[in-house]
């Protein structure tokens, strides 16, 4: 009963996903593509005037449930964080978001967002990603 819990959550996220779209001259935005299942991630984040906490977030694209889903939590943990804190999330914060079994592909899936955000943060080379602990 717990698993049809996070899977309706899942399905929350997918079909009105949060912070969806993208921002006007955003501080920082990178993109991964998934060619296993399709998905295509943009994360958006644009700092305060101290450029020390993210005060706006959005990705757009689309994807399966599981990237899509897991691409709207992240800009919901994202919101409001230092930029410190952006830098320390980990893969494992993403998959512990979904809070269901995901086979090796569907992972790929889940950290699409993730991998776009460390391109975003790392000027868009994808040669780095946020914290990978």
């Amino acid at each position: 009963m717990a698993y049809d819990m996070y899977q309706e959550r899942i399905l929350q996220h997918y079909r009105t996903p949060q912070n969806f779209g993208q921002l006007e001259r955003p501080d920082f935005s990178g993109e991964e593509s998934n060619p296993l299942c399709g998905d295509h991630i943009r994360i958006d984040l644009k700092l305060d005037p101290s450029h020390t906490k993210v005060e706006a977030v959005k990705f757009s694209g689309d994807g399966c449930a599981i990237s899509m889903a897991s691409a709207s939590m992240l800009t919901q943990k994202l919101t409001g964080q230092s930029l410190g804190a952006v830098e320390k999330v980990t893969r494992d914060d993403v998959l512990q978001m979904l809070s269901i079994p995901l086979s090796p592909v569907r992972v790929k899936c889940a950290l699409t967002g993730f991998t776009a955000l460390g391109r975003a943060l790392h000027g868009g080379s994808g040669a780095e990603e946020p914290s990978q602990s």
